[in-house]
């Protein structure tokens, strides 16, 4: 009896970009999925007609024609008040160059260089395109995690040319989109100091202490969630089911602290007592 062939499975996740990591004289494809999932997190809400509970819709419409279908849509840039220039999406994609087609690292920096205020929270993984990138990929991502070095470079992502930081984690190598220099506002622009001279060094020695405090290694993110979207699919339920609502109960807050001095003394103490409180993990033991 003849096997029958299985087919080939989907892949899971889309791509949202395609194109080569490369450094040096070293190339290989590679496919970018976004690393970030906000399934499991946002609570949407959509917005409804007050009176019939309908759901409020919204249409694409020409001042002339009226409604439009999506294939009847193009991209235009308005060069004049009124005036504008259609552009194809095929004319954009032959502009790029084969440099602008990859992801193209000109410099490994340690991984302490970059400052996270020039993150803009876009993180994709990337995933070797066809099994003759594996091993170049591997190899990379290797190379990398013994040097503890991440890769700085350009790649036009979304129509525009932007800095990318590539780095390894457990093996898979990971793109984060990064601003330029031009695009962040220079903190004095934003924030007016209230004052030029320096603090007291009473009370900056007593936050140091609190910081010293409150300081662990032990930083795990799986120890946060989310308690405020739990509420709110509380709330949705106990409507849905046509229960009373009934607003959850607060802790007496501590009266307010105006000094900043005994601010600090007090809040050193609490980290104090939330130290002596918290329960001991064992050490570990050394393998022989």
């Amino acid at each position: 009896m003849p096997k029958i062939k299985s087919k080939p499975k989907r892949p899971k996740h889309r791509a949202s970009w395609k194109g080569n990591v490369a450094f040096g004289l070293v190339s290989f494809p590679v496919q970018a999925f976004n690393a970030l999932s906000r399934e499991g997190s946002d609570i949407r809400f959509h917005q409804l007609h007050a009176e019939c509970h309908r759901r409020i819709r919204y249409q694409k419409t020409c001042p002339v024609h009226g409604e439009v279908s999506q294939d009847e849509i193009v991209s235009g840039y308005e060069y004049r008040k009124g005036r504008y220039v259609e552009i194809e999406p095929e004319e954009l994609d032959a502009l790029r160059t084969q440099r602008e087609r990859a992801l193209t690292i000109d410099a490994f920096v340690d991984h302490e260089t970059i400052d996270p205020l020039y993150f803009d929270g876009r993180m994709h993984y990337l995933s070797p395109d066809g099994p003759a990138a594996e091993e170049p990929y591997d190899v990379m991502a290797e190379a990398m995690e013994r040097e503890e070095r991440y890769g700085l470079g350009q790649v036009v992502f979304s129509g525009k040319e932007q800095l990318a930081l590539v780095r390894p984690i457990d093996g898979v190598l990971h793109m984060a989109m990064l601003n330029y220099a031009a695009e962040i506002r220079k903190p004095e622009t934003v924030v007016a100091q209230a004052s030029k001279e320096r603090p007291e060094n009473r009370k900056v020695e007593l936050a140091r202490t609190l910081i010293r405090n409150w300081f662990t290694e032990d930083l795990n993110f799986q120890d946060y969630e989310d308690h405020y979207r739990k509420k709110v699919q509380e709330l949705i339920r106990a409507k849905v089911e046509g229960e009373e609502i009934v607003a959850p109960e607060e802790e007496e807050p501590e009266a307010e602290v105006i000094d900043l001095m005994d601010a600090l003394q007090k809040s050193l103490q609490r980290a104090r007592r939330d130290y002596t409180e918290r329960p001991r993990r064992r050490p570990r033991r050394r393998s022989a």
